[in-house]
């Protein structure tokens, strides 16, 4: 559908597999790139700003080893609760802690997008609202220690069994949960 990309080659900085099965998703052919990025950001970023920060500073991260006719895209999700960011777990403590702040409450998660090429940059974010059912402490137990989600920004994955089990209803984009707004992506690909 994306006739302008048929010329170009489309750089995916990001080694999340459900990002890279969301693109897939619309159809593209593209290459996955890979760099350990300096994740920190300036402490009075809060919401939307923290991912569309950390979107814009991994794609920087790439700009150089941009060519003509090559289209980054890069990502960043955050889960917002009660005030507070919550990222990728450190730990299995730090995981069973954060299911805990989600427990029976709403969130909000934020995915910033970053998308550049060397004629131009674009930046987008999405936020969606999760609301999550309470949990006991042997189903976050038995969540934790059996799929494992310490690549996820709040320590869970919308596509996993707690997905299936905890969130009760979502305002906003299910995909963006996943990691990448890609209604807002395809969207923003049409000026490429």
């Amino acid at each position: 559908m994306l006739e302008n990309l048929q010329n170009k080659r489309i750089k995916l900085a990001s080694k999340s597999p459900r990002r890279q099965q969301l693109l897939q998703g619309l159809g593209l052919t593209f290459d996955v790139w890979s760099k350990e990025v300096d994740e920190t950001y300036p402490n009075h970023l809060q919401q939307e700003h923290i991912p569309l920060f950390l979107a814009s500073k991994k794609a920087d991260a790439f700009r150089e080893e941009l060519h003509h006719g090559d289209v980054l895209i890069t990502a960043d999700t955050i889960v917002w609760v009660d005030g507070q960011v919550l990222n990728k777990p450190e730990d299995r403590d730090d995981a069973i802690r954060m299911i805990g702040l989600l427990n029976g409450k709403t969130h909000d998660v934020y995915t910033g997008v970053s998308i550049v090429s060397k004629e131009k940059s674009e930046v987008l974010w999405d936020r969606t609202r999760v609301h999550f059912a309470r949990l006991t402490t042997q189903e976050i137990e038995h969540y934790i220690d059996n799929y494992s989600p310490f690549d996820k920004a709040g320590s869970y994955g919308a596509q996993d069994w707690i997905g299936l089990v905890a969130i009760d209803r979502l305002e906003g984009s299910y995909f963006n949960v996943m990691g990448l707004p890609v209604h807002k992506v395809y969207q923003a690909l049409k000026l490429f």
